[in-house]
């Protein structure tokens, strides 16, 4: 009778430590991103302002009989910009959408027949929107209102690119890195459209600063982070593309979008298990957020990423829709 007692004994102190320890994991590590909301078409930017022009708004030229869809079908990648705005390129409609919730309105970019098929979508702190296009070989650039201004696309011998795809901002100085997946490079350019360097060579290759099939570019701080499919890895460079280091990421695909927050973790989607991935700045794994489903905080085939004042946005493709989350412990954030 008495062992009984002494297991009762041990059972009860053990059932105290689990629960002890369990309460000090959760306080000590609380869930790192915060669900916010989600959209999907224009009747979810007019559902926050009630009071707004119920005609939809198709900026940057004259409209397109083609182009009538206000709903995502199936987004790629995606910007967010000042004044709220968020920018989604849709693969299924060939389609930037902005999704402008500090006006309450929504939008379509426009560029005639130059914008045929869109890869890459990035923003400015002016408010300019860069768009890559993998049939006109170029970089599409709409002002501050969404009118088109300007296309990247050619020096005076050779195209800039290839098959641009991933694009990316340095906001202090303007430089644009975009994607040049199919000579597994990336292009420095400046706003003007000269090239100031490159990074890799073509042919490609797996030393470091080389790459096989690049397809997303990120920048945080004075540092540049590719997302080198072919080499399962990302690799970091300086501002000027002078190699620092690599971090092995075996779940990488094509499909994979690519953000860096504040702190310098990386973030990954890996879309055939519906889930994110994230790095520290040191390229050790922190952890993994998400499982496939429909439900906030679920995906289905995620693809690109943007994190823009503490907020993480996710192009949920599979599910028709963005989700937006608030990255915990950060400051600054600007999460509605």
């Amino acid at each position: 009778m008495q062992w009984c007692w002494r297991i009762l004994v041990f059972l009860v102190a053990l059932g105290c430590v689990v629960s002890g320890f369990a309460q000090d994991r959760s306080k000590q590590s609380p869930d790192p991103l915060t669900f916010v909301r989600q959209f999907s078409s224009a009747q979810d930017v007019k559902r926050t302002h009630p009071v707004v022009d119920k005609t939809l708004d198709i900026v940057a030229g004259p409209k397109d009989e083609t182009q009538t869809t206000d709903v995502l079908q199936s987004p790629k990648a995606i910007a967010a910009g000042s004044e709220n705005r968020v920018f989604v390129l849709d693969a299924g409609s060939h389609a930037v959408h902005v999704f402008d919730f500090g006006r309450g309105k929504y939008s379509l970019l426009q560029a005639g027949d130059r914008l045929q098929s869109p890869e890459g979508v990035a923003s400015d702190q002016e408010g300019n929107v860069y768009v890559t296009d993998r049939s006109s070989r170029s970089v599409l650039v709409f002002d501050a209102r969404g009118k088109f201004s300007r296309e990247l696309m050619r020096s005076r011998n050779e195209s800039y690119f290839e098959g641009p795809r991933g694009i990316a901002i340095h906001n202090p100085d303007g430089r644009l890195y975009v994607c040049d997946s199919p000579r597994d490079m990336v292009i420095m350019l400046d706003k003007r459209g000269k090239v100031l360097g490159r990074i890799g060579k073509r042919g490609g290759g797996k030393g470091p600063g080389e790459f096989r099939n690049p397809v997303q570019v990120a920048v945080t701080g004075d540092e540049v982070v590719v997302l080198d499919v072919g080499n399962s890895r990302f690799q970091v460079f300086d501002l000027q593309g002078r190699f620092r280091r690599e971090t092995s990421a075996v779940d990488v695909g094509a499909r994979s979008g690519l953000a860096v927050d504040q702190a310098g973790n990386v973030y990954i989607t890996d879309p055939s298990i519906g889930q994110i991935e994230v790095f520290g700045p040191d390229g050790h794994p922190l952890y993994r957020f998400g499982q496939t489903g429909q439900e906030a905080g679920q995906f289905n085939g995620p693809e690109g990423l943007w994190i823009e004042a503490g907020c993480l946005y996710v192009a949920d493709s599979g599910n028709k829709r963005v989700q937006e989350f608030r990255i915990n412990g950060q400051t600054g954030s600007a999460c509605q």
